[in-house]
């Protein structure tokens, strides 16, 4: 049972009205997104000047209006919508980072944080609130801020493990009742993402621990997993797909070795049918990013098959997943941290899975990375790599065959290219 506590609340302004310019302000992410004390933050921004704001995946708000510039400076762990010409304008920055060290940028004071704004749900009878939807780096950010700022919202999940905090840690709160923010993956299925799911399963072994990026590709996946038996779940993100399997028993954790029994994530982003789901639910453990992604945990469990996405791969097998050349369109994530864990894990099947071309049919296997493109996943950490034409495992291989094997795997339209780009570079 959540209570409303008896303390006075203050409104989003005069809460807001607490940070001043020059200040440092983190903001919560994800479906805890504070949207609408940041909503008030952006209209206050005359009387302020060189805000840094740092963050990573926001929801349901937008900071790239020109208008912000000077106001505030973007300071993105992890680039979204919300964000992202903002930081192609200049009007803030990327952090590369493994999702796994963020934490470490606060321990170790490299990031300072003045005002940190986080959503929560009501206090319970003993006095602590629960970070909901997304505990990710939120804890570390909160041990350095100076101040806290509680956006208090009954519709915030009360999620079992370390998001909960006391309600007596917040310098200020405010109440709302507005609805998280939503995203449904399921909407961009496609006859494409389909295939690749459906290739995909075939790899995912019974008794697997399951880790599954952002997006329709792993949502497709999980669609093709109910004949499998006895899968876990120990991810990064959390999201709509899984609950089916949940419910049938196809993924009940039986096999883990790490936190048994339970399905482990550290943020959630879906429908209110899985905020609804993940409420007071005892078999499902948020816990902090820095444990979840921890490759040297995440091996301990037996067949790790890590599911990512990534926006282009050249022939040699680096994997470019957070720009589109000198664009910065994401952030590293935990897309490392869960490739290589699951290379150390037993029987482990790191897997990247793409379409073979965009939507506009260009190649998503080229010879080479864009100019300015961010390798994320190195030549060296990659294995396998599926597409709607097929699946290969790179490790082991040399250059030619590793150029061979993504050649089989690609749209036929633009396979006699790659062909010529391999004998030209490779001499073969």
């Amino acid at each position: 049972m959540s209570l409303k506590p008896s303390i006075p609340f203050v409104t989003a302004t005069e809460a807001i009205q607490q940070i001043q310019s020059n200040s440092t302000v983190f903001l919560h992410g994800s479906a805890a997104t504070p949207v609408r004390l940041i909503n008030e933050l952006v209209s206050q921004k005359e009387r302020l000047q060189n805000v840094e704001l740092i963050s990573i995946t926001q929801q349901g708000v937008n900071l790239n209006d020109p208008s912000l510039a000077g106001h505030f400076y973007m300071n993105s762990l992890f680039v979204s919508e919300s964000n992202r010409k903002a930081i192609s304008a200049g009007m803030g920055d990327y952090t590369p980072v493994f999702l796994s060290e963020i934490p470490l940028l606060f321990n170790r004071n490299i990031l300072t944080v003045d005002v940190a704004i986080v959503s929560v749900s009501p206090p319970d009878k003993h006095g602590y609130c629960s970070l909901g939807t997304s505990v990710d780096i939120v804890k570390s950010a909160l041990r350095s801020a100076k101040m806290v700022i509680a956006q208090v919202n009954p519709n915030m999940p009360r999620v079992h493990g370390d998001g909960f905090i006391p309600f007596a840690r917040f310098d200020m709160a405010v109440w709302t009742d507005d609805p998280l923010p939503e995203v449904s993956y399921a909407s961009g299925a496609t006859n494409i993402t389909r295939q690749i799911g459906k290739i995909v399963a075939e790899l995912v072994e019974d008794e697997a621990t399951l880790q599954l990026g952002i997006g329709s590709i792993p949502d497709a996946v999980l669609a093709n997993l109910t004949n499998h038996k006895n899968l876990g779940l120990h991810t990064e993100m959390f999201s709509d797909g899984v609950i089916p399997l949940i419910q049938n028993g196809t993924i009940n954790n039986s096999r883990k070795k790490i936190v048994k029994g339970y399905c482990v994530t550290s943020f959630m982003l879906g429908t209110k049918k899985l905020y609804d789901f993940a409420d007071d639910n005892p078999i499902i453990k948020s816990l902090d990013i820095d444990y979840v992604n921890d490759p040297r945990i995440l091996s301990l469990n037996k067949k790790v098959t890590a599911i990512n996405s990534a926006i282009e791969i050249d022939l040699t097998g680096q994997v470019c997943s957070d720009s589109i050349g000198m664009y910065q369109y994401s952030g590293i994530g935990g897309q490392m941290d869960f490739i290589r864990g699951a290379a150390l894990s037993e029987g482990g099947k790191p897997i990247i899975a793409i379409p073979s071309v965009t939507n506009k049919g260009i190649s998503r296997i080229v010879p080479y990375l864009k100019q300015g493109a961010g390798v994320v996943t190195t030549r060296g950490h990659i294995h396998w790599v599926v597409t709607e034409y097929g699946a290969v495992n790179l490790f082991g291989m040399n250059m030619t065959q590793r150029a061979k094997a993504l050649i089989s795997i690609a749209h036929p339209d633009h396979r006699e290219a790659l062909e010529k780009a391999t004998m030209e570079r490779f001499k073969c």
